[in-house]
């Protein structure tokens, strides 16, 4: 489905950077370079499983003719079904209706994205209305940028296990904890801060450079992470802070798992009707895929055609893997929708081809965190970071085609700068010359790296991090898979509590 000729090196000299070099020598914990090596499913340790088939939905009655309405067989099908994947044989069959998926465990699996595809003729908004407004007051519907005709939705557990008790840094891993009672070594909890009245988190996280977040509201910081040791009232993570811990932000360990976990969509095609696009904030929902308070879950092989909106993937340690997206709509400005692709937390999007062009081809969306969006290739590539504090986020070896409007955002108003800290773009190619980005799109603290431009380099390590190394001589060309390999090459070393 997708072709990743862009990946290689073109056989020039090749140059390192100074914030990582050749296998991560220059590298250091609560650096300016984040480590992104925890995105994705399992924390990026394990493939994608290969779940068995344990069903298919001609068993509950699907036909698969593109007339006959199969909405009801699939739901069947995934009320029934209490672990295991469904199979969907090749054929079209149309939707109507949401499809639910609501528990652990459970895969839509096609015969491949050709084959196996999902007609959907009804927008979200008529299925299941929910109109709302923009930050202007603008009359739209929340499926403008939310939702999906298949929907993976679970919640998080949010209990507080214990208390943060003392300050730690970005780059530590130690906390110091009110109990350590019924915490156990190889657990996974989430660090969770909360932003306060005066919006100092919010103002951290951006590197004290936000902009106007006089509409910010209420959030959490929060990451992910397996308990490595535990001595005393003390816990060791197996990866470093990503945020500082104080404790005018009510610092806590909680509980890392959810409802949904282990579940996925793969091998299918969606499409949706061949009408006019009519622009920004007319979408009524024709949206393929959505991802909600759910962990370790996947999308893998899909194709996407006509949609106002691709995925919206929310969740923590996503992955998503060989998505192709192309339209035949007639456009409104040149565009033939709003959102292509989004990420939520310790997320992976790869080997993507967006081959049309969206208001948003790719976007980090509010308090997304620790994604990777790598290998992949846009016609007219939008890196849309979306206000409300996306930081530490990875743009990693992508071909941006024209790259006409790469730094092109959307975001209500008053809601900060559109990146915040240490958002990270390395080897972006592109056909034309990438100037750096407006001041208003982020702080000093964001990292780029080998990208085509004709700006020169200008390399503070407290201030603007502009290296001009040419992508087709940049290594590691990903850096990723680098930081991922140098990590699990030292996983088992001993903890040293300090």
């Amino acid at each position: 489905m997708f072709s990743a000729s862009f990946l290689a090196n073109d056989g020039s000299a090749q140059h390192v950077s100074e914030l990582w070099g050749q296998t991560g020598e220059a590298w250091v914990p609560g650096g300016r370079l984040p480590d992104f090596s925890f995105a994705g499913y399992h924390f990026g340790e394990d493939p994608l499983p290969e779940v068995e088939v344990v069903c298919s939905v001609k068993d509950f009655g699907a036909v698969g003719d593109g007339v006959h309405d199969d909405t009801q067989a699939f739901k069947d099908a995934i009320a029934q079904t209490e672990s295991g994947a469904i199979f969907v044989p090749p054929g079209r069959y149309v939707i109507t209706d949401i499809l639910w998926i609501r528990k652990p465990n459970i895969v839509l699996r096609g015969a491949s994205a050709e084959q196996s595809v999902l007609y959907c003729p009804t927008p979200l908004e008529t299925i299941l209305p929910d109109m709302s407004q923009t930050t202007t007051g603008r009359p739209t519907s929340n499926y403008s940028w939310s939702g999906g005709i298949v929907w993976i939705k679970g919640k998080y557990d949010d209990a507080v296990i214990t208390l943060i008790t003392a300050s730690a840094q970005r780059g530590d891993a130690w906390l110091d904890v009110a109990s350590t009672d019924g915490l156990r070594v190889g657990e996974v909890v989430k660090v969770s801060a909360h932003a306060d009245a005066e919006n100092t988190l919010v103002d951290y996280l951006y590197s004290g450079d936000a902009g106007d977040v006089a509409k910010m509201p209420t959030f959490r910081a929060g990451m992910r992470a397996r308990i490595k040791a535990i001595d005393g009232q003390r816990v060791e993570l197996e990866r470093s802070l990503s945020f500082d811990v104080r404790p005018e932000w009510n610092p806590s360990l909680k509980g890392g798992g959810s409802s949904v976990y282990e579940s996925g969509v793969e091998e299918l095609g969606f499409e949706f009707p061949n009408i006019p696009y009519e622009g920004h904030f007319t979408e009524p929902g024709y949206n393929a895929l959505a991802i909600n308070g759910a962990v370790n879950c996947w999308v893998r092989n899909v194709r996407i055609f006509n949609s106002d909106s691709g995925i919206f993937g929310g969740g923590y340690n996503c992955t998503f893997d060989g998505v192709l997206v192309e339209s035949e709509r007639e456009t409104h400005k040149g565009k033939t929708g709003h959102h292509g692709l989004q990420v939520g937390r310790d997320s992976v999007l790869e080997n993507f081809d967006i081959r049309t062009e969206f208001i948003h081809d790719v976007t980090v969306d509010g308090f997304a965190s620790g994604n990777v969006i790598k290998n992949g290739r846009a016609l007219d590539m939008s890196l849309d970071h979306h206000r409300r504090v996306p930081y530490q986020n990875l743009f990693s070896n992508l071909d941006c085609g024209e790259a006409s409007n790469i730094w092109r955002c959307g975001g209500g108003q008053s809601l900060g700068k559109n990146c915040a800290a240490r958002g990270t773009f390395w080897r972006l190619q592109a056909k034309n010359n990438i100037a750096p980005p407006p001041s208003d799109f982020g702080p000093p603290s964001m990292n780029f790296v080998g990208l085509t431009t004709d700006s020169p380099s200008v390399l503070e390590h407290d201030g603007i991090w502009w290296e001009a190394i040419p992508p087709e001589e940049l290594t590691p060309i990903e850096l990723h898979a680098a930081q991922l390999a140098r990590r699990l090459a030292t996983k088992h070393q001993p903890s040293i509590a300090k």
